[in-house]
C-alpha cells in the first residue's frame, strides 16, 4: 500500500496540476468574497474536491478537514487540506500561492506536504524522518534535498534577525502589525519570494510570523520547519495548532527571544510545536 508521504504528496501534486490549469486562466476565473472578507474562487472549491477524491479513495476510513468544505469523517487519523493557500495572490498572478497537505495522527501531525506549482517546488516533512525539497517535474519530483534550519548564523541574536511576514505587507492589518510591533522594532523585516516558514527551514530566513490563519494554514508548514531543525508555537507561545497568529523560528534560542520581545512565556512543549 501506498505509505501515508507518497500518498500525500501524491495528492498534494494531483490538486497543483488542477490549480495550475486555473492559474493559466485567471481572466475566466470568477471570484467571491467569505463572510471573513477572504476571497475563494471555483479553482479553491474544485482543487479541494480533487485532494479528497485522491485522498478517500486510498484511504477510506479517514477524516479529512478542507477549508472549503470543513470536516467529513470522524476518526483518529485526519487529513488537513489548504487547496490554495494564499488565494490573493492566486488571483492576482502572484507566485507565492501554495497546494498544502497534512495527516493528524492521534492529535499530531505527522506528515506535511507544501506544493508551489507555479514555482515548480515542492517541500514535505515526515515526523521523525527530516524535511525535503525537491523541484515538480510534471506528475513527479526531482532533485530532492535535505532541509536544515542551520544554514547559516546559527547563534544568531534576535536584533537584527531576519522575519518574514505572511501575508505580504499591503495585506498585513494595523491591528497584526500593532501585535507584533515589539519584534519588527529588532528585527529586520525581509521580504519574501516563498512562503516564509519554508525559508525559515531552509535557513534563510531567521523568523517567520504569520498574522492569522487556521489549522490548515499551519499544519503542513509546521511539520516543515520543525523537521528541519527550527521551532513552532503559537504567537502567544500556545503549542500545538490553533487558530490564530503562529510563530516559526530557526532555533529554539531565537523562538525562546521573540516570544520574550512580545512578552510572551513559552511552553516546554513548542519545541516541536505539534503535541
Amino acid at each position: 500500500m501506498e505509505d501515508d508521504l507518497l500518498l500525500a504528496r501524491r495528492a498534494a501534486l494531483t490538486g497543483a496540476a488542477v490549480a495550475s490549469r486555473y492559474f493559466a486562466d485567471l481572466g475566466r476565473l470568477a471570484r467571491e468574497q467569505k463572510p471573513d472578507g477572504s476571497v475563494v474562487t471555483e479553482a479553491d472549491r474544485t482543487v479541494e474536491a480533487t485532494i479528497r477524491e485522491v485522498l478517500a479513495g486510498a484511504r477510506p476510513d479517514d477524516a479529512i478537514l478542507g477549508e472549503e468544505v470543513g470536516q467529513t469523517g470522524r476518526a483518529a487519523r485526519r487529513w488537513i487540506i489548504d487547496p490554495i493557500d494564499g488565494t490573493a495572490q492566486f488571483v492576482a498572478g502572484d507566485d507565492r500561492w501554495q497546494v498544502l497537505v497534512a495527516l493528524e495522527e492521534a492529535g499530531q501531525i505527522v506528515v506535511g506536504v507544501a506544493a508551489l506549482p507555479a514555482q515548480r517546488t515542492i517541500w514535505w516533512a515526515r515526523r521523525g524522518g527530516g524535511a525535503y525539497q525537491a523541484e515538480i517535474t510534471g506528475a513527479g519530483v526531482s532533485g530532492e534535498r535535505a532541509l536544515r534550519t542551520t544554514g547559516s548564523g546559527t547563534d544568531a541574536p534576535l536584533p537584527g534577525s531576519r522575519l518574514g511576514v505572511v501575508p505580504p505587507d499591503d495585506q498585513v492589518r494595523p491591528a497584526e502589525l500593532r501585535t507584533i510591533a515589539a519584534l519588527l522594532a529588532v528585527t529586520t523585516p525581509t521580504s519574501w519570494r516563498t512562503h516564509a516558514a519554508l525559508l525559515v527551514a531552509r535557513g534563510e530566513l531567521d523568523l517567520a510570523v504569520q498574522t492569522r490563519g487556521q489549522l490548515w494554514d499551519f499544519a503542513a508548514t509546521s511539520l516543515i520547519v520543525t523537521e528541519a531543525g527550527g521551532r513552532y508555537s503559537g504567537l502567544d507561545g500556545r503549542p500545538g495548532l490553533a487558530a490564530g497568529p503562529s510563530l516559526f523560528a530557526r532555533t529554539p534560542a531565537l523562538h525562546d527571544a521573540a516570544l520574550r520581545q512580545l512578552g510572551v512565556a513559552g511552553h516546554p512543549e513548542s519545541a516541536t510545536g505539534l503535541t
